[in-house]
């Protein structure tokens, strides 16, 4: 008696025994032996065939949804239908002043394209203006103030337009925002049109002079025009000229000297280098493309919710990792009529006040009614930890050492994976498990949590300091939770340190007589929150400019970053210890103190 085929199945092995429970239930085939006879190959291979099929149509399927597409060419695709083009890779940019010494002309002109090489790891790179430049000689100075150049090379590519082209970039190093795109009447009449990127189509009528920018396959770029119903078209006869730099992407981040062989005819030149080079990065991953289009389409081209100045900052500077909005009516204290935006850059390294300035320049036709964005620097909360294991020897032939390594790398790995960014939570006993999964013959662990932040003083000034943690400090303790590094005040010449005194949430300073005693000198050297985890320095006059880290312990052992903080792990002042367990190994027990930089 025939049974039907089971059709619901799609893993390999499952197919494969439906096959053959359908042709064991046939009766021409009653008396095979679907395991060792040439039945089984053609069973395979059916099999394999289905499963195939059924993995295309699965892939098939996936790539016709945003969320579920793996290849770029479909999340590009998808992305367009949303009016999102990805980002393409960015060019460095430095800010220099140029002084043209001993120029006696009265007007001087940098032409675009004018060429600047500095040097990084011994390799040449090459920096140009994308702009022409034209200065006044002003009391004999000639100079061009806070000019930008961006590295790579300035490509001009001319086309003779046929109907309906569409005009490519072929190098995928381009950066898009370089691009300035041109449309000549014809080879006999010079009139040119200078084309602009179309970035509202609900602004644009027939005569409209833009252009449209996409991303075609191999990561290139690709320009075409309207149609004359949606901005203007060419015809043929006309003459498109593309100019663009082609960067080396990250490569000359950074740099911070350069030389110009001659500017106008003159080789006399002093550069000023105001901002060094930064911004630098690769075109926007796959990942980020299916992120960012939705919220993109969500914002519409303004910024009105934090959610719009997250997706619209990285399209601005490209070299952020991380951003972080708040409006004002949620700061501390509550400032309204502003928005403030914390950026975590790729490098690590905090913006620049021309960076910042820039940055907020470019928001302005994002902005709605009055709103502000004001840009301030990400704030480091260090997380120190002691940790202290035990382990069985008789389940491993790694020594001591070997395991401190090992759980050195899983405390790091935990480190990249779920912190250095906004909005970070560090979990106790996420990290606690890791580290007791780090090797099998590890047993427990017992780890304490305190952390740090460190600031700067201005020496010689009577100067407020104020350090908040974000963080519910412990409290009803009879012991200090605060302690400083050292350092010099006013008035005294012997090093002095600060912590804090439980009895009157006030910070106290004192210094050490000795190895055992303290001196107390002032008991109101600031101020203690413990429900806050805010500590306020009152006027003080520290004279020593070496940065001061004020280390804490916090009332849990799970740590949350709020607005502009940054979760970060100190590997370096961690301290592991490892301790044989006498209880499973019947040994007497043995541990030495350790921290992560003896690892290596």
């Amino acid at each position: 008696m025939s049974t039907k085929l089971k059709v619901t199945e799609l893993d390999f092995e499952d197919i494969k025994t439906n096959l053959k429970t359908y042709l064991k239930n046939q009766t021409e085939f009653t008396d095979y032996d679907f395991e060792g006879s040439g039945m089984a190959v053609m069973v395979d291979l059916l099999a394999y065939n289905t499963h195939y099929l059924a993995m295309n149509a699965n892939l098939a399927m996936n790539e016709a949804f945003l969320d579920s597409s793996v290849l770029r060419g479909s999340v590009v695709s998808h992305a367009k239908v949303l009016g999102y083009t990805p980002r393409s890779p960015r060019s460095p940019i430095a800010y220099v002043d140029i002084t043209l010494n001993s120029y006696t002309s009265t007007t001087a002109t940098m032409n675009k394209g004018t060429k600047f090489v500095t040097k990084i790891d011994n390799v040449n790179y090459n920096f140009v203006t994308n702009e022409a430049y034209t200065t006044t000689n002003l009391d004999n100075i000639t100079k061009f103030s806070n000019i930008p150049l961006y590295e790579g090379t300035l490509v001009k590519s001319i086309y003779n337009v046929v109907a309906n082209e569409k005009y490519i970039m072929a190098d995928d190093r381009v950066d898009t925002t370089t691009l300035k795109v041109s449309v000549q009447t014809s080879s006999s009449d010079d009139t040119t049109a200078v084309y602009t990127l179309a970035t509202d189509i609900t602004q644009l009528s027939d005569t409209s002079e833009v252009y449209f920018l996409q991303e075609i396959e191999n990561s290139q770029y690709e320009i075409y025009f309207g149609d004359d119903v949606v901005g203007k078209n060419v015809e043929d006869g006309n003459i498109v000229t593309l100019e663009y730099i082609v960067t080396n992407k990250t490569l000359a981040n950074t740099a911070d000297s350069f030389t110009s062989p001659s500017i106008d005819g003159h080789n006399d030149i002093t550069i000023d280098v105001k901002t060094a080079a930064f911004g630098g990065a690769n075109a926007e991953s796959t990942a980020s493309v299916k992120y960012s289009a939705p919220l993109d389409y969500a914002s519409q081209g303004r910024a009105v919710t934090t959610d719009d100045y997250r997706i619209i900052v990285p399209t601005i500077y490209s070299n952020a990792k991380s951003v972080q909005v708040w409006g004002g009516e949620d700061n501390d204290p509550p400032i309204y009529g502003q928005v403030y935006i914390s950026i975590n850059t790729t490098s690590g390294t905090n913006l620049t006040q021309s960076q910042k300035d820039t940055i907020a320049n470019s928001l302005k036709k994002y902005n709605v009614a009055s709103i502000r964005p004001v840009i301030i620097d990400p704030d480091t909360i260090s997380i120190i930890l002691d940790v202290n294991f035990k382990y069985d020897s008789n389940k491993t032939t790694k020594s001591a050492d070997d395991l401190k390594t090992l759980i050195n790398t899983t405390i790091t790995n935990y480190n990249t994976s779920d912190l250095g960014v906004f909005n970070g939570l560090f979990r106790f006993s996420k990290l606690s498990k890791l580290i007791d999964d780090t090797d099998g013959s590890i047993l427990s662990n017992i780890t304490k949590v305190n952390i740090s932040k460190t600031f700067t003083p201005t020496p010689n000034t009577i100067t407020k300091y104020e350090l908040n943690y974000n963080n519910k400090l412990h409290s009803g303790h009879h012991e200090s939770i605060v302690s400083s590094t050292g350092f010099n005040v006013s008035g005294y010449t012997q090093e002095v340190f600060f912590e804090d005194d439980h009895d009157t949430d006030k910070l106290r300073l004192f210094y050490w007589q000795s190895s055992t005693s303290k001196f107390y000198i002032n008991d109101s050297f600031g101020t203690i929150d413990y429900a806050t985890g805010n500590l306020v320095i009152g006027a003080a006059n520290i004279t020593s400019s070496a940065a001061i880290t004020a280390t804490v312990k916090t009332s849990s052992n799970d740590v949350i970053g709020v607005r502009n903080s940054i979760l970060d792990i100190n590997i370096t002042n961690t301290t592991i210890t490892g301790e044989l367990d006498t209880i499973v190994s019947g040994g007497s027990s043995a541990g030495t103190g350790y921290t992560t930089a003896d690892a290596f």
